[in-house]
């Protein structure tokens, strides 16, 4: 256990710094778009960038991967829409709720963090599940959250309109095109200009401390705009789904899988199975807030993964029988 602390420890102290810069007001509120933004447009993309130079193209689109990875996400985003919906909880709170228990936080946190347990080998793995998040699962729920009661006809295009709005959402962000960028300029073997390498190392280096301390800036302002109060049954719950239910379902599946023949290696499923048991994506609270669903309700949910993530990804780890890559 104490080699997996050494290296989880200090991610999660970087996200509690963030919060807590945040809420003595050490980072002023108006700084943490600007943060975000650096992340989301600068860092991040010259650290997938790396990577997807780096790493097949097979091990980025790994057909069965997605399968047994996109299979476990649509049972959870359905399942947890199931048991969510009450009267306090609509079917667009619902869907933003199942987006966060389906959809952990590989971006900001997991790339990172699972290098830095398991090796550069788990970069194609988890960047793979990130894709089928960006473009799967964001987009289904987002369709179903537009579902309203209106005519069937009615229903079925605001469904349709709000996917096409997610997949064009999910286009326009820098990551897989600075992963399509490393991949392309790897198969047609070329490589960055001396000077422009040393700017993307420099970039690609600020993003994980700069990533995770962010993460931890953007759950405090998402609470702080919260409109009302949320019982604990009408978060805590979804919590529980994200890191328990979720990465015991990805297990499963690959398992079955593997029994069937599907090309799964043990050590593929196991990084899309720790992938998984990350905390909820941070971002998604500024979906949330976009298409006007409870921010409160999505915040809590993903301070809560957060927290409890520290304890529930280190004893999966260990249950693993990780060994630091470190």
């Amino acid at each position: 256990m104490q080699p997996i602390l050494a290296v989880t420890v200090p991610f999660f102290a970087l996200v509690l710094c963030g919060y807590l810069a945040a809420r003595r007001h050490v980072l002023p509120e108006s700084a943490i778009p600007g943060l975000n933004t650096f992340v989301l447009y600068f860092a991040l993309p010259c650290l997938l960038f790396r990577f997807g130079a780096s790493t097949p193209m097979l091990e980025l689109l790994n057909p069965a991967l997605l399968l047994v990875y996109v299979g476990a996400a649509l049972l959870i985003v359905f399942f947890t829409i199931a048991v969510s919906l009450n009267a306090r909880v609509g079917l667009k709170d619902a869907s933003f709720g199942a987006l966060v228990a389906a959809f952990p936080n590989t971006g900001f946190m997991g790339v990172p963090l699972l290098v830095a347990l398991l090796g550069p080998a788990a970069a194609g793995p988890v960047i793979c599940s990130m894709l089928a998040d960006l473009f799967i699962t964001s987009s289904l729920c987002i369709a179903l959250a537009q579902v309203r009661s209106q005519t069937h006809g009615a229903a079925e295009h605001g469904a349709r309109t709000a996917a096409l709005r997610a997949l064009r959402g999910a286009l326009s962000n820098p990551l897989p095109w600075s992963i399509a960028l490393g991949a392309a300029m790897s198969a047609a073997g070329l490589v960055l200009p001396g000077p422009l390498e040393v700017i993307v190392g420099m970039l690609a280096d600020a993003a994980t401390p700069v990533a995770l301390f962010t993460i931890g800036a953007v759950l405090f302002r998402a609470g702080q705009h919260a409109h009302r109060q949320t019982p604990l049954q009408d978060y805590v719950p979804v919590a529980l789904i994200k890191l328990l239910l979720h990465p015991l379902l990805v297990l499963l599946l690959g398992l079955s899988a593997q029994r069937l023949g599907v090309p799964v290696t043990d050590f593929q499923l196991m990084v899309v199975t720790l992938g998984a048991a990350l905390p909820s994506a941070s971002s998604v609270s500024l979906l949330a807030e976009r298409f006007g669903a409870d921010n409160g309700r999505i915040a809590r949910i993903i301070l809560t993964s957060t927290v409890l993530a520290f304890a529930s990804f280190s004893a999966l780890a260990w249950a693993f029988g990780v060994q630091s890559a470190r």
